[in-house]
Parts: C-alpha cells; structure tokens; sequence
C-alpha cells in the first residue's frame, strides 16, 4: 500500500500550487461511487472535518468525473479540485516560455471543455428542449464553441512552434545531444547546472521547472555534449499534459542519448523509474544512462551502486551537494560527465577525410553536418580533421570515400 506516499505527494503538489494543508483522510471503497466517487456516509463525515479545520477546499488524489466534482462542490460547500485540476494549475504559474504556455493553456481548455456545466449551476431551474432553448443553455453551447475553436487555433500554433523547434534541431548536427528524463525533483535542474556551470532556476519542489531548456556542457578532451533538461513526470500525469507536452517528447525522440535521473533517496524510486518509463514508451530504443542523483543521502552509495547495475549496468551515481556538505567524499557530477564524454567519443569519433576539390556537393555536406577541426589542401584532395556521426561515417564508407579513424 502507497496511500501514505501518494498523499505525501498531493500534499506537496498542494504546497507548489500555493495551498496550506490542514488534514488528511482517506476511505477504502470497492469501486468508486457515480455521484460522489466516495461513500455518501463518507462525504456527510467530510462536511464536519471540513468546518472543524476551516478548510476552504478540498484536493482529491484521484480524477474526477465532471458530475461528481459538481455533487462533491453542492454537498460540501466548498471548492473541489481533483489531482489533475491541482497539476494544471501548478503548470499554469509555472510556466515562462511562450510554447509552455501554449501547451498549458490547450491542456486547460481541454480539460475544461466538459466540465463546462459547473459554471452554469446557477441556471439550473431552465429547461431547454427542441424549440425551448434557455438562455442558460445557449450560452452554453456558445462557450463550448468558443472553446473549440480556441483549442483548434493553439493545435496550430503550436504544430508551427514544433515545425520550428525541428528545423532548429536539423542545425545543431554539430554536437551530439542528450535529454534529461525524470519524475519531478529528481534534480535535473541541479545536474544541469552542476554540468554547465551556468545558472538555472532550482526550488525544492514538485514542476519547480516546467520550460525545456538545454545547455551546452564541455566534458572534456575537447567533446561536448547539448544537454536539454525535459518537464519532469508524476504519477497519473494528466493525459491533456502529456498530449501537450510534446515537446519533451520530441526532445527525448531526436537526442543521442536519454539521461534518466532517478532521485536515489526516495524509497519508492523503483516505481518512479517505472511511471517515467512508460510515460517514454513512444521514444525509440537508444542508449540510456541511468543516473541516480542525491547520492549524498545514501547511508552506503557503494553497496547501493553495486546493486543498481545488476539491472542498470551503465549507471552511475551523482550529488550536487558541495563536498563539505556531507561525509561521503568525492560524489559529485564527474563519473556523469566521464561517461558523456565517452559516448561523445562513440557517437562523434574523429576521423581524416579525403576529398577531391571537385567535390563542392560532399565538402559543403560534410561543412554542414560535421565539426571540422582542421583542413588543408593538397595536390587536388581536401584533407579534412573533423568530428563526425557515426552514421554519417558509415554512408562515407560506403560511398567509396577515404575515410582514416583516430587521426
């Protein structure tokens, strides 16, 4: 049983959104109820807790359908808002960029669209019917309509926005990519700052960060890695958030490599492992580096490594906490950044290339998708020191080109 965890997480879902919390309950129930979702005994018991705490809303962990949020608000007294409702709301402070808002404003809408009839209570006493359409239901229907076409008019902007963003991505060729995946306060953010050294916005809490950024990150010997730090997953994510957010998504489908940070002192952090994976599922099989961040609050990060790569075999541990901070020494970023400087090797070997100067189509290619480091002519041929994808290398090869790795 979970209970305590999950309402551990709506409460601090509650603090990001702004909401003190002043008790807790819970009721287990067979099945949920069509008007209430809970027991009818169970709601009047709720209206006393209610009045005693002085509560002026009340959270459901669970979804709720639009006629039993509108039962629970008449029978309470008070605001009813299910996880979702909490999750949209946090998304819509959170965020910054004009695509984040794009994608919470659509995920808003959608989710609003069929709970429109709690706006309109108050009409209640006006029947419609064929030829006795009220003015309550007229409205209605208009705002609907309205909506509608709101939502029609953000899936365009933002399949525009999504055009852009990949032409943005055909042009960063150059580096090779890696996108950090992983349930909310995780501490991506830290590691990207950790990384980058370049400052990124970090809070202790659940979608402190909800904007896709991405830096770039030096991991040594003359490699670097775009690093792009995704909005982190939770538990029954809402479907309208995922379907939005495709934009972490398609991130995490184009780049070379997925970081999955895992926070390593959180007892249920197999099952956030889980809810991320199959939030991923659409993403394209490729390398994964299972990262366990906070390391630092392991009582034996050692013994817990060795356990983890039975099953992760790539993993790696990781603390953004300065090293004076805790009694474990040297845990920080740098086995991380080792190993992205390894598969930078892998994925960008160096490599001489030989090229007639008549091949202005193939010189102008290999300008544009590869990292040239050096370059000189010689009787006719185009010698050429550059970094360059692995696949790319293997369509030279096969073309006939002079190709010479390590040089």
């Amino acid at each position: 049983m979970h209970v305590d965890e999950h309402l551990d997480e709506l409460r601090r879902l509650a603090d990001t959104a702004g909401a003190e919390v002043v008790g807790r309950t819970i009721q287990r129930i067979d099945a949920p109820t069509p008007n209430f979702y809970l027991g009818q005994g169970k709601v009047e018991s709720l209206k006393d807790e209610l009045a005693s705490a002085g509560a002026t809303l009340m959270l459901f962990d669970e979804s709720l359908t639009p006629l039993q949020g509108v039962k629970l608000e008449k029978s309470l007294g008070v605001r009813v808002m299910d996880r979702t409702e909490v999750i949209l709301d946090i998304f819509a402070t959170r965020a910054r960029s004009h695509e984040a808002k794009l994608q919470v404003e659509l995920a808003q809408l959608e989710y609003l669209l069929p709970r429109l009839t709690r706006m309109w209570t108050h009409l209640s006493r006006i029947r419609g019917g064929i030829g006795l359409r009220g003015p309550g239901e007229t409205q209605l229907e208009t705002d609907r309509r309205v909506i509608r076409r709101k939502i029609s008019t953000l899936k365009k902007r933002l399949k525009d926005v999504a055009e852009h963003r990949a032409n943005q991505r055909q042009g960063r060729r150059d580096v090779p990519t890696a996108a950090l995946v992983g349930y909310t306060n995780a501490g991506k953010s830290s590691l990207l700052k950790a990384l980058s050294g370049q400052d990124v916005f970090i809070e202790d809490r659940l979608f402190a960060t909800v904007d896709t950024l991405a830096r770039e990150v030096d991991v040594g010997e003359g490699y670097r890695y775009r690093l792009t730090d995704t909005v982190g997953f939770i538990r029954k994510l809402p479907h309208h958030l995922v379907a939005s957010f495709r934009a972490t998504l398609e991130e995490a489908e184009d780049a070379d490599l997925l970081l999955h940070v895992i926070d390593a002192s959180h007892p249920g952090w197999e099952d956030q492992l889980d809810v991320v994976e199959q939030e991923t599922t659409s993403v394209s099989p490729k390398r994964v580096i299972h990262v366990f961040n906070k390391a630092d609050l392991l009582p034996d990060p050692d013994g817990f490594l060795n356990s983890v790569r039975e099953h992760y075999p790539h993993a790696v541990l990781t603390s953004t906490v300065p090293h004076s901070a805790f009694r474990v020494p040297r845990l920080d970023v740098e086995d991380l950044r080792r190993a992205l400087r390894t598969s930078a090797q892998a994925l960008r070997p160096i490599a001489e290339i030989r090229v007639p100067v008549s091949d202005g189509k193939l010189l102008a290619a290999l300008h544009r998708d590869a990292e040239i480091l050096d370059q000189k002519q010689t009787n006719g041929v185009v010698t050429l020191r550059a970094r360059i994808e692995a696949r790319l290398l293997g369509r030279l090869r096969h073309e006939g080109v002079e190709v010479v790795l390590g040089s």
